[in-house]
């Protein structure tokens, strides 16, 4: 259960539970009143004059003794009220529920690996092709430091080996993936698309780009270079449906 969403809605589940239980508390309790006779110091005065007749006597009826008199809510809004509050607590709960259960169902289907397809060498090949190309023209480009431009490109098959379904793994180094794709992964269904060593020359380059602490001049643009048209070269052959010798 998302204890976030438990945090954000149980205030709102207190104050439902609170109103219902003062509706029933209302629904079982009437305004009850006694009649108030007059209190016999409110009489007024009468003098007591001397007469022939017996004076008659004035009762005084006690604060008690007269009926009751009770007064209630009508019960048909009592009915009313616990309905309406009854409807308020379930849309809460079904709002909580419906909340917490679409969360738990999006995170289970993130969480889901994506089926991916067989790939066929020749679309693979196709797909590292393009990303060679434009490493190329990074490299051809003689504005761009050396060393980015390295990188650059070898980011570029990172990327290539990604979209192909290639698993990044725990213990991987910085070459391990690209080598993967070229290579061939069979558990993720990646089918090999160059030989062994042809990625070699401009793993080399990459390393010392991304490592070396000495200045990347124009000379190992131009190895980068040549490394990476000789990949393309062998990879040109496997998307255009040759057999790989």
């Amino acid at each position: 259960m998302d204890l976030g969403v438990l945090r954000r809605w149980w205030p709102v589940a207190a104050v439902t539970l609170l109103l219902a239980v003062g509706a029933l508390a209302a629904g079982h309790s009437a305004i009850g009143a006694s009649r108030i006779p007059p209190a016999a110091d409110t009489i007024p005065y009468v003098p007591d004059y001397p007469s022939a007749e017996a004076a008659p006597s004035i009762t005084v009826e006690p604060r008690d003794a007269g009926p009751p008199t009770s007064g209630g809510i009508p019960g048909w809004l009592v009915t009313a009220a616990i309905v309406v509050l009854a409807a308020a607590v379930l849309a809460a709960v079904g709002y909580v529920l419906w909340t917490v259960v679409g969360g738990a169902l999006r995170r289970a289907t993130r969480a889901l690996p994506a089926q991916r397809g067989r790939r066929t060498a020749e679309g693979t090949a196709r797909e590292v092709v393009a990303a060679l190309d434009a490493g190329l023209v990074d490299l051809d480009d003689r504005s761009t430091d050396p060393r980015t431009a390295v990188i650059a490109c070898w980011v570029r098959l990172e990327e290539a080996a990604h979209d192909a379904g290639v698993p990044r793994h725990a213990g991987d180094t910085p070459t391990d993936l690209v080598s993967r794709l070229l290579r061939g992964d069979s558990a993720a269904g990646v089918p090999a698309i160059a030989s062994a060593d042809v990625l070699d020359g401009f793993a080399h380059v990459y390393r010392e780009a991304r490592y070396a602490t000495h200045t990347v001049d124009e000379r190992m643009r131009d190895q980068a270079r040549a490394a990476l048209r000789r990949l393309r070269s062998e990879l040109t052959t496997v998307a255009t449906g040759e057999v790989l010798p």
